[in-house]
């Protein structure tokens, strides 16, 4: 296709969005991704501008709307196969060695290039004529391609999508078909954070960055609000309203570690409800009366869950409604709660029907966010929870979260104790002042958990993500022997290192970890990662690990909260351990923060010195 042609179809070269690609891949400053992103938007024409967001993110539609390509790594190599005359077999051996589909394709495309085997490709397709000349790839011909792949059903599927994918590898240059192979498989590797997106939106659209959050967090869709933006400008933001259907954007806790501090920080009194041992899932009835469960992390749960959309239906007496709750797994026979992971099985794609009686559920609703065309979460708590008891009817699987309101320090510590008595990780404690809204997407202290006491010894757990690993020795030869995990800074969108952790991991967990953080390998630290140590893995930070320690100690080498204790110090977890949860249901940037981990350090100087002086 020539230029002409791309301009008149209102379309950009691949190979435009691939030198920006590139060039992403290359860096390790977040501030230079981010103007990157900013130069290939304002290349980018109305009519593809989603199109190259989404295919930057890695996807072809946001996470909520669950379209996946259902292409693994062998249906590619047939596809490059098909399109380049090379053998499976000596592609399948280029990939041992390397590791990466993408550099394979690159390298299959060069021995293309080298063979001059066109004719053969030319023929497998049905194209005329031998020897014609490649169609130059556009972005819309790209994403087209794999939107029309991920919707091939049915019988003879997987030979129409190795022929459609094996079409764009066809025309493909060696650096086109890296990425295009990468995107395929889940393993573009590039990490671009939504809120680098946000900021490039900002640079090129001149518009301020709080009022494209409050569009995000509404619409969690960057590649729809590009468009806004592109096609309408600015003001047509305003349009975006909360949707049934839609995801919003979760709103997330502080932690303090005391009855006396909740209750000073919330004004004296509280709204305190049991924080249980579950899957947060938002749940939404669309006008047309179809259930909705999405995940903390906006994936669609619905079908790990029939049980749980036939127990809304019972309960909730609302046409349409956004309502939230905790999905907790309990014995049948004795009513007790089983942990988490326990309730991570329900999550597998097969035998749901089988999962739901091994591991059946009851949901605690505690939140309701929108309400037969009513948008709550500008009103303060207290009536969005009226507004959630007037639509509920309990049930035997579906009640309201255990809760008091509480302005007594005595009271709150022994609801507390109740509350662990009952199989639970402790409380959340809320704000019921004017004020209290549902703020969308941020973590403030208008929520507050309260989980156990900061002693001597750190016994909270933290959910931190995995920036790193270091090769094991010994018996963990061929493994990675620890991790290097860091925390969250929501104000820099950066995550700083705060402990490497090699205990805790069973047998299975060293034989499965390598293969969990292999789609997020990269060969050089991540832009958005601050560490001092170099490990001898680095990752796109995206798997989140639950970590316990001994306590919180001043560091040189972690860059955790680095300067706000000591000049030249940081933060680190002493004696860290896996406890054997991965929280796949969070994402990496709803994971233990920089600022939770200087509080709790604070915190525990605090006891000590009390402790010391008694």
């Amino acid at each position: 296709m020539s230029q002409q042609n791309v301009q008149n179809a209102k379309d950009i070269k691949f190979s435009e969005v691939v030198k920006i690609l590139e060039a992403i891949e290359a860096t390790t400053q977040r501030t230079t991704m981010a103007k990157l992103l900013a130069m290939l938007i304002k290349k980018c024409p109305p009519d593809v501008i989603d199109k190259v967001i989404y295919f930057i993110l890695g996807d072809l539609r946001p996470s909520w709307e669950g379209v996946e390509l259902g292409v693994g790594e062998k249906l590619t190599m047939r596809a490059l196969s098909y399109a380049t005359g090379i053998p499976v077999k000596q592609i399948e051996e280029l990939y041992k060695k390397s590791g990466d589909l993408g550099e394979v394709a690159k390298k299959v495309l060069q021995m293309k290039q080298q063979k001059s085997q066109q004719a053969t490709i030319l023929s497998f397709l049905g194209a005329s004529g031998s020897g014609s000349p490649q169609r130059e790839l556009t972005m819309g011909r790209v994403y087209d391609t794999l939107m029309q792949i991920a919707k091939a059903t049915g019988e003879g599927a997987q030979d129409t999508k190795v022929k459609l994918l094996a079409s764009l590898f066809s025309d493909a240059k060696p650096e086109e078909a890296k990425y295009i192979a990468r995107f395929v498989v889940g393993r573009l590797r590039l990490g671009v954070a939504d809120m680098t997106i946000l900021d490039a939106l900002s640079t090129v659209f001149k518009v301020k960055r709080e009022v494209l959050e409050r569009a995000y967090h509404v619409y969690p869709d960057l590649g729809h609000i590009a468009k806004l933006l592109a096609t309408k400008g600015p003001q047509a933001l305003q349009e975006i309203k909360i949707t049934p259907g839609i995801p919003v954007q979760p709103m997330l806790a502080e932690r303090l570690s005391s009855a006396s501090e909740i209750l000073s920080k919330l004004g004296g009194v509280a709204l305190c409800e049991y924080k249980y041992d579950g899957e947060r899932a938002q749940i939404h009835r669309t006008r047309d009366g179809k259930i909705k469960i999405f995940s903390r992390r906006l994936e669609d749960i619905t079908h790990a869950y029939p049980d749980v959309v036939k127990y809304i239906e019972e309960a909730v007496k609302a046409k349409e409604f956004i309502i939230e709750g905790e999905i907790v797994a309990y014995d049948p026979e004795t009513g007790e709660f089983k942990p988490f992971q326990e309730l991570m099985h329900r999550r597998r794609k097969h035998n749901i029907a089988e999962a739901m009686k091994e591991y059946p559920v009851k949901v605690f609703l505690f939140e309701a966010i929108y309400v037969d065309g009513q948008d709550l979460t500008m009103l303060p708590l207290i009536d969005r929870r009226r507004k959630l008891i007037e639509i509920v009817e309990p049930t035997e699987h579906v009640e309201i979260a255990t809760w008091r309101i509480l302005d007594d320090v005595e009271e709150l510590e022994k609801f507390f104790h109740e509350a662990i008595s009952n199989e639970c990780e402790g409380l959340v404690c809320k704000s019921i002042k004017p004020d209290s809204i549902y703020e969308m997407g941020a973590r403030g202290w208008l929520w507050i958990k309260y989980k156990r006491d900061y002693r001597s010894e750190l016994t909270d757990t933290l959910d931190l993500v995995v920036v790193g690993a270091f090769y094991g020795r010994g018996k963990r030869a061929g493994t990675y022997g620890a991790l290097l995990m860091a925390a969250y800074d929501p104000d820099t969108d950066m995550f700083y290192t705060v402990c490497k952790v090699g205990s805790g991991f069973t047998d299975e967990d060293l034989a499965k970890l390598p293969q969990i953080l292999e789609p997020y390998k990269i060969p050089h630290k991540h832009p958005r990662v601050v560490s001092k140590m170099e490990a001898d893995v680095w990752f796109v930070p995206a798997i989140v690990l639950e970590i316990v320690g001994a306590e919180i100690t001043l560091s040189p080498l972690h860059t955790c909260a680095m300067n706000m204790v000591k000049p030249g110090f940081g933060l680190a977890i002493r004696f860290p351990r896996f406890t054997g949860r991965y929280r796949f249901d969070k994402k990496p940037e709803q994971a233990t923060t920089v600022k939770e981990i200087y509080e709790m350090y604070l915190r525990q100087r605090k006891i000590k010195i009390v402790e010391s002086q008694a």
